[in-house]
């Protein structure tokens, strides 16, 4: 009450004029028209006054006004003074109980929350629905059902709101069966209730179960929609969502902070860069905020479309940035190879104050992997001590991938037989394409009887070693693997690319001839052959996985995902546009090199971003310097 005491004083000796209308016939208005005048309050300035009017004429007991100043305070944001006024109310009623406890839930402060529900019933006060609505928000699954079953006793079960928090907590809690049984028996739905399902089935991955829903729904607004966009974000479709986005402008339903976050993170995701910026340009005329939210979604789509001026630009015009934006940034140039601007972004980060995240030592790492910083990248990973950082798996894959890049394979197979915590496949996986790069079958196939004997081999690690022993053309061993993977249904992930011409994305895998332009496509494949021939170019028929004769390893590189795509991209766009391909798998070395030739022929800027990072490949030369 002291917090209150102080900020009443500063105005308890001004005049209130709404006070002094009131009064204006009367001495001592009635409790009617204080209410009213709380009600009608919108500063926090408003309710200090009132408050002080109640305490100057004995009015600060009165139930009912206590209530109404308790949760005016709440609504403007001063949970402190909320509490303190509900610490001093003279036996607190359920009302009372219920609008303190949806404060502090609606705060984010779920335990303080739970505490008081449970002082309540001390107190031998019945909860009401508008009480299991609120606490049940703040409720993990165990908790939730016993509130459930209270719920049930005091006949509050099938209250719709109830109903509505009961299967948040169900979804929340990954029972999505109970989730639908409570939603398939409510006597009515709501839209927050038909939300909350498809919401439920979108983080849960049943993203086909929220669709159905949600095609079904009469009426939508903002909060459905970024819900189903999320949806699909989360779990592999960011097509999808972009889809849904364009349709959710055309309904007519403004996209809010959050809806232009996802857009953008689905756009990242793809690497459309025309989308994206589309995007940006919608923020702009629709005057949204370009927050610490949006402007690190926009730094991250930027930076993983390929135009990392642009997420630069965007990085200096904010105001204000948080760790989380500097993480971005920093991420960006890492996965540009762009080391030397990371580290100096880092220290820049450092000066202002800020304190390095996990993801921060992240992208630091990846940034020293990427330019064979070996002694940096150890002073870096020490370095996380400081700031009180356990390594985590990401962290010691980086310094997996920087000394079997860097050919220290032995000390990288050292590193994860001394690493505290359990190695994972994708670390495995980062020490195997070492091996591959450097022909280390030695290791590799020491790595893999200890994968084998562990029960921890998967189909990459397989897949690994098979391109291993076909590197080195040992195709009796690629022959065992391979019969080994097909028996435990193991197949090996397809080469796709993907570039975006005018807002579509057109995806290709190896040898595609289902696109509508295949016949102009392959005409311009075999043009380029003419250039390479021209030029002198050998192809490297080593980096084909197949036992095949030289002429038909020369066929099989030529068609390549990555090489589709950049011909549609020739004549698909204007001389001198720059072509940007995305690729799921890391482009082989003779893709690598026919990209740098065909970027000195056209005098195209080219940029690839494979599953490692990304390649600007100009006038013959890419900025990787050929380490990858």
């Amino acid at each position: 009450m002291a917090e209150i005491m102080s900020g009443i004083s500063l105005f308890s000796n001004q005049p209130l004029y709404t006070i002094s209308t009131a009064t204006k016939y009367s001495h001592r208005p009635s409790p009617d028209k204080i209410k009213f005048l709380i009600d009608k309050s919108k500063s926090i300035r408003q309710i200090l006054q009132i408050h002080a009017f109640l305490i100057r004429y004995g009015l600060e007991s009165d139930p009912i006004l206590n209530f109404k100043l308790q949760k005016s305070y709440s609504s403007l944001g001063h949970l402190k003074h909320s509490v303190s006024v509900f610490k001093h109310t003279q036996s607190p009623t359920v009302f009372s109980y219920s609008a303190i406890i949806h404060s502090h839930v609606i705060s984010d402060l779920y335990e303080k929350a739970f505490v008081l529900y449970i002082q309540m019933l001390t107190q031998n006060i019945e909860p009401n629905a508008f009480t299991f609505s609120s606490i049940l928000k703040a409720c993990p699954l165990e908790s939730g059902k016993a509130l459930h079953c209270q719920a049930l006793k005091l006949g509050c079960e099938c209250d719709t709101y109830v109903r509505t928090a009961l299967v948040d907590v169900y979804a929340r809690g990954n029972d999505i069966v109970s989730a639908r049984n409570l939603f398939d028996t409510m006597a009515e739905r709501s839209l927050v209730s038909l939300t909350t399902m498809i919401t439920g089935y979108a983080k849960n991955g049943h993203v086909q179960e929220a669709r159905v829903l949600f095609d079904g729904m009469e009426e939508r607004d903002v909060v459905c929609w970024n819900a189903m966009i999320d949806g699909y974000i989360q779990h592999g479709g960011p097509n999808e969502a972009l889809v849904l986005f364009r349709q959710m402008l055309l309904s007519k339903v403004k996209p809010n902070e959050v809806t232009v976050v996802a857009a953008l993170s689905a756009c990242a995701q793809v690497g459309v860069l025309e989308s994206g910026r589309w995007i940006h340009a919608y923020v702009e005329s629709n005057r949204i905020q370009v927050n610490k939210h949006v402007g690190t979604a926009l730094i991250d789509m930027y930076s993983k479309s390929g135009s990392l001026e642009d997420a630069r630009m965007v990085f200096d015009q904010m105001k204000y940035k948080d760790v989380i934006t500097w993480n971005s940034m920093i991420v960006g140039y890492a996965m540009h190879g762009l080391s030397l601007e990371a580290l100096q972004l880092l220290n820049e980060m450092c000066k202002l104050g800020l304190h390095p995240t996990d993801i921060t030592f992240i992208g630091i790492l990846s940034a020293c992997a990427n330019a064979g910083l070996v002694a940096e990248g150890w002073d870096y990973f020490r370095l996380m001590e400081k700031y009180r950082i356990e390594p985590k798996i990401e962290h010691c894959g980086c310094m997996v991938n920087l000394l079997g890049r860097a050919g220290q394979l032995e000390e990288a197979y050292e590193f994860v037989k001394s690493m505290k915590i359990e190695s994972d496949p994708i670390l495995w996986g980062t020490l195997l394409t070492a091996c591959r790069i450097h022909g280390d079958i030695r290791l590799a196939e020491k790595i893999m009887e200890f994968l084998v004997e562990q029960d921890r081999a998967t189909s990459g690690t397989y897949v690994l070693l098979s391109n291993i022993y076909a590197a080195v053309g040992d195709w009796d061993a690629v022959a065992k693997v391979r019969a080994l993977m097909k028996s435990s249904g193991v197949d090996k992930e397809p080469g796709c690319s993907s570039i975006e011409v005018n807002n579509k994305i057109h995806e290709f895998l190896a040898g595609d001839m289902k696109h509508p332009k295949s016949k102009e496509i392959y005409a311009m494949l075999e043009e380029m052959n003419k250039w390479f021939e021209a030029h002198g170019y050998m192809p490297q028929t080593d980096v084909v996985l197949h036992n095949l004769g030289e002429v038909e390893k020369q066929k099989s590189l030529a068609v390549h995902s990555e090489r589709l795509a950049i011909a549609y991209g020739l004549i698909s766009t204007q001389p001198g546009t720059t072509i940007k391909i995305a690729k799921n798998l890391r482009v082989c070395p003779d893709c690598h090199s026919v990209t740098k030739l065909i970027s000195k022929i056209t005098g195209r800027k080219i940029i690839v971003r494979d599953r490692n990072r990304f390649h600007h490949f100009a006038e013959g030369s890419c900025s990787c310097g050929d380490f990858w």
